[in-house]
This record gives C-alpha cells, sequence and structure tokens, in this order.
C-alpha cells in the first residue's frame, strides 16, 4: 500500500503498548522498539537515553497522527515522569517523536486538550522530541503479549476519547 505513514511514540513497557495499539483502527502494523538515545544499535541490555518505543504503521484515509495521539494518552499515565506502573526510568518517558512541524503542532494541541480535560492527577509531562531513528528491538520482544498472554504489561484503556 502507497498511503501509509509512521508514528514513533514511547509510554512505558513497549509490549503493552504495542498490544494495544495493534487492534486499532487503521494500524496496518506495529513493532517495538528504542528510540532517542545515545549509542547506535541499541539493545535490551544496552539502551542509555532510549526511550521503549514503538513504531506505528497505519492508513492515513482510516486514522490519523491526532486519533493516535488520542489513544497514547487513554492508555498510559502521561503525568508521571519516568515511570508507568512497575517500571522507572527514562527508557520509561512518555514521548512523542516527531518527524516534522506538523506532528509537532498536533502533538502540542493534544496535549493541551488533555490537560485541559483534567483526567489526570497531573499535567501532561510527555517529551516531544525530535524522531532521529528508530531501533527495532530483540525479536523476543517482538508480539510479546501475543505469544505470552499473561505477561506483564501496565497499559490499558483508561478513559473514552478525549477528542
Amino acid at each position: 500500500m502507497e498511503n501509509q505513514k509512521k508514528a514513533y511514540i514511547a509510554g512505558g513497557c513497549f509490549w503493552g503498548m504495542e498490544d494495544l495499539f495493534r487492534t486499532q483502527p487503521g494500524i496496518l502494523d506495529t513493532e517495538v522498539g528504542y528510540l532517542g538515545g545515545e549509542n547506535e544499535n541499541p539493545t535490551y541490555r544496552n539502551h542509555p537515553g532510549h526511550a521503549e518505543g514503538i513504531e506505528l504503521t497505519y492508513d492515513p484515509e482510516k486514522t490519523s497522527f491526532k486519533k493516535i495521539l488520542d489513544y497514547f494518552f487513554r492508555i498510559h499515565n502521561p503525568s508521571t515522569i519516568n515511570q508507568q506502573g512497575n517500571d522507572i526510568g527514562s527508557s520509561y518517558r512518555s514521548a512523542i517523536f516527531i518527524q516534522n512541524e506538523e506532528e509537532k503542532n498536533i502533538a502540542e494541541e493534544v496535549i493541551k486538550i488533555v490537560n485541559d480535560a483534567r483526567r489526570w492527577d497531573g499535567k501532561v509531562v510527555t517529551q516531544i522530541e525530535p524522531f532521529t531513528k528508530f531501533w527495532p528491538a530483540e525479536p523476543e520482544h517482538q508480539d510479546y503479549l501475543k505469544r505470552i498472554p499473561n505477561g506483564y504489561t501496565c497499559h490499558f484503556e483508561r478513559f473514552g476519547t478525549f477528542l
């Protein structure tokens, strides 16, 4: 399919985010990996500064970057700094990796909508970072909760849409 786009986000352990996003309308493919860090070829055991993130391939005729971010803010807690559930550290930060000015503007707009809704206990601390490179995680991390349905996750739908 020619008309595909990619989005890059991080919101804690990548297993749970991937599992929930894979079933969303317009999402064509998901892949977990590392974003925004200091080293080349990061691994699960060596990814300084990288966030555990997800690459979403989507059909812009069936969903949008704005709808993806709406869902993103519903399935993880964007008001905690470097933490989701039991996972603590910058690897588990909330971040949107923007590829252009349009994505930056949409990210800022959705963050304002989420803050104004006051559904979370605190303000959104999600970082807006420039996308540089996505490094796919090792094969054992791909589709983890599909292969191990009772595996660890701290992600779930907390609210209906913010939009």
